[in-house]
């Protein structure tokens, strides 16, 4: 499964890039909004940390305006990828952005009918938000699974980003259902190599090691 970070933190980016943990990043303008950078040169610079893909969501709901905005973005770097709302709008941009090789994540997907939407139209990714549907008292990964399924009967290219990640376990979860990417805050992705048992190892061998007043330099 691939590991997307969902930042726009450089930092936190390039951390992650230098361990090997980083397939690509998804912003949002929520996301920019908080970095309190200009847009267009926060994604700039991220494009050139990672070489996968790098996504630049449209502000506009209407399709002649995003074809605008996504014309703009896509020139900041190679490696863009447009991220556009699940509408109809949204589809029809997707569509056409695709017919020219560019490519396109479809965001605020909440249901299995949208992501076959969103398949049809082309999308390169689709971003199921499962955080977003458990604090409503639905499943997120039961919807991922439905995805999977789906998208296998048909070999749909498209391929399934799981969003709005909260812990660990949505990782697991969706990498044993088999999804193709995940994204999460940096923070979620550091926490799947903590485990009590790893600390405590380190912490024995730590203290053995002292014992010997050897140094290994």
């Amino acid at each position: 499964m691939k590991f997307f970070a969902d930042t726009a933190e450089v930092a936190d980016i390039k951390e992650l890039q230098d361990a090997g943990l980083l397939d690509g990043v998804t912003t949002n303008p929520s996301l920019i909004s908080k970095s309190g950078r200009d847009f267009k040169e926060v994604v700039k610079e991220i494009c050139g940390i990672t070489s996968g893909p790098v996504s630049a969501e449209v502000v506009s709901m209407e399709h002649e305006q995003m074809m605008k905005e996504a014309e703009v973005l896509r020139k900041i770097a190679d490696n863009v990828c447009i991220k556009v709302p699940l509408t109809i709008d949204g589809l029809k941009t997707c569509r056409k952005l695709r017919a020219d090789g560019t490519m396109v994540n479809v965001t605020l997907c909440f249901s299995a009918n949208q992501a076959l939407l969103a398949a049809k139209a082309g999308a390169s990714f689709i971003s199921p938000f499962v955080g977003r549907l458990d604090d409503i008292g639905h499943s997120g990964m039961e919807l991922i699974a439905d995805i999977r399924l789906i998208y296998d009967n048909y070999d749909f290219a498209t391929e399934i980003l799981v969003a709005s990640v909260r812990s660990p376990m949505h990782v697991l979860d969706a990498a044993k259902i088999g999804a193709d990417v995940m994204t999460s805050p940096p923070s979620v992705i550091k926490q799947l190599a903590k485990h009590t048992l790893t600390d405590k190892g380190l912490e024995s061998f730590a203290a053995d090691w002292a014992k010997t007043g050897q140094s290994i330099l």
